[in-house]
């Protein structure tokens, strides 16, 4: 449009130009330098409106090579923004996993090392039990004790003869390391009644020893696994009241409240997932909680 306007004006003052002259009492010398000048300026527009024209051309060249430049490393960036997003994806999937995994492998280091100690503190007492009867055999054979003499004749009982009827002979339980063992390889296979059992006995014979809150524990998972849930309250209630200082607590206090989720006692889960996130940050029971209660669509905290 600037062009077209520079055109018309040129050719409207060569045409006044040529009017002025042929009306005016110019000589006709004069006349033909002043068309002559004339159709120097005009030809000088038409050269600087094709200059112009070139130039536009060339700059719209350019900055649309530029456009294209900024368009394909958009393009590129974006390309690589999207790999790199699903590479952080698939870094936090996997570190999820490995996290489960890990944590499911230190649980098991946890209860083997556990099953070590006691076994070594068995061993331990039977070497006690061993080294006082050895002494107490030593302390008779020292003295030279022998039989009360009676006035009747003395019956001596024959070997293998069965004891007197109506007498009792209770055999005695199986020793605290085999009766654990055995009742959690019995939970590990799957025969849970039978694990039960075992723990149950296991507590009725030695429920002051280090592995007696882990057998409380496992009654109560055993119940869980089975979707008991009122029987798994009942027994995580005796594991969080009789042993309140053992590492299974956040276990039993997080299957508790997931028990009471389960049987519509929504509050009660609430408070004790709550409790499992105030208790034991950082743990994997606590990440499991916090997942539980934003799942429920309740806050981590509130007042109680």
């Amino acid at each position: 449009m600037r062009i077209r306007n520079i055109a018309i004006l040129g050719a409207a003052v060569f045409a006044g130009a040529v009017c002025g002259s042929l009306i005016g009492p110019h000589p006709a010398e004069a006349v033909a330098r002043e068309i002559i000048d004339l159709q120097r300026d005009v030809t000088s527009l038409l050269q600087g409106q094709k200059d112009l024209s070139t130039q536009m051309t060339q700059d719209h060249t350019v900055i649309k090579t530029i456009v294209g430049g900024f368009n394909d490393n958009i393009s590129h960036l974006s390309g690589s923004m999207g790999s790199l997003q699903k590479s952080v994806q698939d870094m936090q999937a996997n570190s999820g996993t490995r996290l489960d995994t890990m944590s499911t492998q230190v649980q098991g280091l946890s209860d083997n090392l556990e099953e070590i100690k006691s076994r070594l503190g068995k061993l331990n007492q039977q070497l006690v039990d061993l080294q006082n009867t050895v002494q107490g055999l030593d302390a008779k054979i020292s003295s030279g004790a022998s039989a009360p003499a009676t006035g009747g004749p003395t019956t001596t009982p024959t070997a293998g003869a069965l004891p007197p009827a109506g007498s009792s002979a209770a055999m005695p339980p199986p020793s605290a390391d085999t009766l654990y063992s055995n009742a959690y390889r019995d939970l590990q296979t799957g025969k849970y009644e039978l694990a039960r059992s075992e723990f149950q006995d296991y507590l009725k014979y030695y429920g002051s020893t280090d592995l007696a809150a882990n057998a409380q524990f496992y009654i109560g998972e055993i119940a869980y696994k089975q979707k008991n849930y009122q029987q798994a309250i009942a027994e995580y209630d005796k594991l969080i009241n009789n042993y309140p200082k053992n590492f299974r607590l956040a276990q039993g206090l997080l299957h508790r409240g997931m028990s009471f989720v389960e049987l519509g006692q929504k509050s009660s889960g609430i408070r004790d997932l709550r409790e499992v996130v105030r208790r034991f940050p950082g743990s994997e029971e606590e990440r499991y909680a916090r997942g539980k209660l934003k799942e429920l669509g309740v806050s981590v905290s509130a007042t109680r």
